[in-house]
């Protein structure tokens, strides 16, 4: 009798439908999605002024301020960026810019790191900024305004750094 019994239940198991498909993976947060576009941009920023001053070490005292902001800016929006939790997803404080590599392509030689390439840089961040804006939180948004206001304010300093 017991037998038949675990039989049963497991032939009714056996009888659903169709086999069971996994849930299908929730599309991603399009907030986190930008942030995570943006805190890639800012990387690259403040590592492009990280090679800027190994390449122009005369210059490097006068294009520190200018990484800092960047730096500044990036802890801001690591903030926004939640985890599964809830929290934030990265520390408190960014590690330091890496080293130029010797094996840096001839394309990414002095040209990539002169005052100039930040300055264009800098262009194309504050100009991607309104369309980013669009997409975004109205938190972001505020960020971002600040955070372009500020690049675009880059453009014009920069002017007055000479290579």
């Amino acid at each position: 009798m017991l037998g038949s019994a675990a039989a049963a239940g497991l032939a009714a198991a056996g009888c659903s439908s169709g086999p069971r498909r996994p849930a299908a993976p929730a599309s991603p947060d399009p907030q986190a999605v930008l942030l995570t576009s943006l805190i890639a941009g800012k990387e690259q920023l403040v590592s492009l002024y990280g090679r800027a001053a190994a390449a122009l070490p005369d210059r490097a005292a006068a294009l520190e301020p200018f990484r800092q902001r960047h730096v500044a800016h990036l802890q801001a929006l690591r903030v926004l960026l939640p985890a599964a939790n809830g929290t934030g997803t990265f520390p408190a404080s960014p590690a330091p810019p890496s080293p130029p590599s010797s094996s840096a392509s001839p394309a990414e030689g002095r040209s990539a790191v002169s005052v100039q390439a930040l300055r264009d840089a800098e262009r194309r961040a504050a100009s991607a900024r309104p369309a980013q804006m669009a997409a975004a939180s109205p938190a972001l948004s505020q960020l971002l305004a600040s955070i372009g206001a500020c690049e675009a304010v880059h453009v014009v300093a920069l002017g007055r750094v000479r290579d």
